[in-house]
């Protein structure tokens, strides 16, 4: 096996996932891309967030999550950026300080979970559809028991009125509307 295939392939060794979650947010990435100028992506990611997860592989419709971001903690690598994101332009982090998602709707066919839930930004409130697919579980060295999701969705920034933007002089904007999510998630199963 080479090293890609090894890093490619997951290790879904539990027969059964379900039981009470907590997201271990050191091995856990949410994230998010956006066009910039249109003419590349610029990336950033949240590093400050906590979230729960109630699995039940054999009844995935009454499976849970719930997951709270701190704005203030976006990092695109620019502080110029991040500050302004953290603005009244954007987040406005100083009044609304978080960002929260909870499902409403769990389906699993097979390793793709599709969870669907409220988003919410700055007090206004979206459905959102995320699909992922279960990377991994298995048993860690200390005892804990892991399982590992990854998904995306794209949504529309102008939904949560995240409107700000400037126009070009050659057409088009600055920023675009479409923002892609991503989340790579780490779970521990609650003793």
């Amino acid at each position: 096996m080479t090293t890609d295939q090894q890093f490619d392939t997951p290790t879904t060794v539990l027969d059964d996932i379900s039981g009470d979650y907590t997201l271990d947010v050191a091995h856990s990435r949410i994230g998010f891309v956006a066009r910039h100028a249109m003419v590349t992506k610029v990336r950033g990611q949240f590093a400050d967030f906590e979230g729960t997860a109630q699995i039940d592989a054999a009844n995935p419709s009454a499976s849970k999550v719930d997951l709270t971001i701190q704005v203030a903690s976006v990092d695109t690598r620019n502080a110029d950026r991040d500050g302004h994101l953290k603005s009244g332009d954007f987040f406005d982090a100083e009044t609304y300080p978080t960002m929260r998602f909870v499902s409403t709707d769990v389906a699993r066919d097979g390793d793709e979970w599709t969870i669907t839930g409220d988003l919410t930004i700055k007090d206004v409130t979206k459905p959102v559809t995320v699909v992922f697919e279960q990377t991994g579980s298995a048993k860690d060295p200390f005892g804990n028991t892991r399982v590992g999701f990854e998904g995306e969705t794209a949504v529309n920034r102008k939904d949560w009125g995240l409107s700000w933007n400037a126009a070009l002089e050659t057409g088009g904007v600055l920023v675009s509307e479409k923002i892609k999510l991503e989340f790579d998630i780490s779970a521990i199963r609650n003793a």
